[in-house]
């Protein structure tokens, strides 16, 4: 019995010893590419100043 508590005991040490926990900054910093196009608010608008003319215009369609 206290040969394989002896031994469970080693072996929890030694597999607790193989993992190391390491925390570091990283050596180059991070960038964030931000090319983004923006167009919603273009067809926003446009769509607005259609909506506004087929209100306005009954004629058309």
């Amino acid at each position: 019995m206290k040969h394989t508590l002896l031994m469970a005991s080693v072996a929890l040490v030694a597999s607790l010893s193989a993992c190391t926990l390491k925390v570091a900054a990283p050596e180059k910093p991070i960038t964030i590419n931000l090319n983004v196009k923006i167009e919603h608010e273009v067809r926003v608008k446009v769509e607005k100043d259609l909506e506004q003319l087929f209100e306005s215009e009954d004629g058309l369609f």
